[in-house]
């Protein structure tokens, strides 16, 4: 597979804003971090393959994600350098959405309510994004976008891209909560309006 990739922000990181070390951050440990979580709660299985044919798959994107993050502090609850995002073409959402939970939780994500089961699977990323195709790809400099708590999904997107953002699909949602659990707490909810 080709190193695809995403970035999020038009813009250098800003490490002023969220910086908690001057510790280097370790690209390649995180990348092999977030495979190994990935595999612990069996995405393997799920995408009907064996364990080393499912690292195989994601192993190019290990050499994309080192040189993508090079010098970049580690992450924060908030922020992260990337994320190795899988994708439906892989593995449908409502089968990746149980596996996530929160920090210390044992309790499954759900759906929610207002949204019947196979909804998900009509929301396609707004063609603005230029989501990379295939089962999986990388997603830099990811931000939960604090400054958008409590607005709504129109004034969230009009936010994020007056910021010269790009907002999250619902794929690379997923994958922020399952590699970094403490992405979604309490009152730090954050919009996945990148779908139609």
């Amino acid at each position: 597979m080709k190193a695809a990739c995403r970035t999020l922000y038009d813009r250098p990181y800003d490490f002023e804003e969220d910086a908690v070390t001057d510790a280097p951050y370790d690209a390649a440990a995180e990348f092999d971090r977030q495979v190994q979580r990935l595999v612990e709660l069996g995405y393997p299985k799920l995408a009907g393959t064996a364990e080393d044919d499912f690292r195989d798959l994601v192993a190019p994107l290990r050499a994309a994600a080192v040189t993508g993050t090079a010098g970049l502090p580690a992450p924060t609850a908030a922020r992260v350098p990337f994320l190795l995002v899988v994708t439906r073409d892989l593995i449908p959402v409502e089968e990746r959405l149980p596996l996530t939970t929160l920090t210390g939780k044992r309790k499954p994500g759900f759906l929610d309510r207002h949204y019947a089961d196979g909804d998900l699977a009509r929301f396609d990323p707004i063609k603005e994004l230029e989501v990379p195709a295939g089962p999986a790809y990388l997603l830099f400099d990811v931000d939960r976008g604090e400054e958008t708590l409590n607005l709504p999904p129109s004034s969230a997107m009009e936010s994020i891209t007056g910021q010269g953002r790009l907002p999250l699909t619902i794929d690379e949602g997923i994958a922020f909560v399952t590699l970094h659990p403490a992405a979604l707490e309490k009152n730090k909810c954050f919009s996945l309006v990148g779908f139609t």
